[in-house]
């Protein structure tokens, strides 16, 4: 064990055991309690979830918040309506798609709020060739990915379950349309947000095999 080793490891502070836990603790979380979320609640989470990092701290994230039922349910409705139509094109099996639909529904419309997180690029770099627009769009949505980890992880905090659904980035102008987004918004996850109905416990991969040293 060499000098750097051992003063590594003296000089070493442990992550602390709330950090850990919230980190460890949270889940995806897909039933839920008929119980509605304070609203007053939801923006502190949302708080949270604008603190995150962004490049060139533009904040390109953007927010709707759903927590009318006719609003969900106009909404998985019309989601249904093309995933009925993309299935039914790869040739699934009638009754497997209506059953994933049937879960789908129940997911959505169950939830005390739906949470379409969304890019725009109003505040970004612009470039005139595809090399670096490309990399600025990845930047945004990376930005905006960043924020929905800090309102998964708020929202656990907090006591509430939720679940980071991607759905919209297959439909990004029905979920558009049906909520009326501004055209520069871009879908890009649904996140569901309500008091947990279920318990769930995951494990994740051992370090090294994820991870390599240089």
């Amino acid at each position: 064990m060499d000098g750097r080793t051992l003063l590594e490891e003296d000089t070493f502070e442990r992550i602390d055991d709330a950090f850990r836990h919230l980190i460890q603790g949270r889940r995806s979380i897909r039933r839920y309690l008929d119980r509605p979320v304070a609203r007053a609640l939801i923006e502190q989470i949302l708080t949270a979830a604008t603190w995150a990092p962004s490049a060139h701290n533009r904040q390109s994230w953007r927010f709707c918040v759903v927590t009318e039922d006719a609003t969900k349910q106009r909404l998985s409705q019309h989601m249904a309506e093309q995933w009925r139509r993309d299935l039914g094109g790869d040739g699934a099996d009638p009754a497997f798609i209506e059953k994933r639909i049937a879960i789908s529904h129940a997911r959505l419309t169950g939830a005390a709020a739906l949470i379409i997180a969304s890019v725009s690029m109003e505040d970004m770099d612009v470039y005139p060739d595809a090399k670096r627009a490309d990399a600025e769009w990845i930047m945004a949505v990376q930005s905006t990915a960043l924020a929905c980890q800090n309102l998964l992880l708020a929202a656990h905090h907090a006591g509430l379950g939720a679940c980071w659904m991607c759905a919209p980035l297959f439909v990004p102008d029905l979920v558009r349309d049906v909520l009326e987004l501004p055209s520069a918004w871009h879908p890009q996850a649904l996140i569901t947000l309500g008091y947990a109905a279920e318990t769930k416990e995951k494990d994740r991969v051992p370090l090294d095999q994820r991870v390599i040293w240089r």
